[in-house]
């Protein structure tokens, strides 16, 4: 028993001591931005409707016109990404 004490408070020890750090390997980056002035489903334009729904997927931000919209982008995510793809590289072009 006198040799578990000096054990156990050193493991609390190193635990404590190391508990800061663990959160730099589990930093998140920013997300890729959202710069499409629509919803990426209903096409609307943002705000008109409140404030827009935004939320990230995948590593980038997406933004919706409504919560609404969300069902709708879930059931093919891939699709609105690629037409937000699409729109973000025609307006680099102009």
């Amino acid at each position: 028993m006198k040799k578990l004490k000096p054990l156990i408070a050193a493991a609390l020890v190193i635990t404590f001591a190391t508990a800061p750090f663990s959160g730099l390997a589990a930093e998140k980056t920013k997300p890729k931005p959202y710069t499409l002035k629509t919803c990426a489903v209903s096409d609307e334009k943002l705000g008109e409707m409140g404030k827009p729904y935004v939320f990230e997927h995948e590593g980038r931000e997406i933004k919706l016109c409504c919560k609404n919209c969300l069902k709708e982008f879930k059931k093919a995510p891939a699709k609105y990404v690629k037409k937000i793809e699409e729109a973000e590289a025609k307006a680099k072009k102009s």
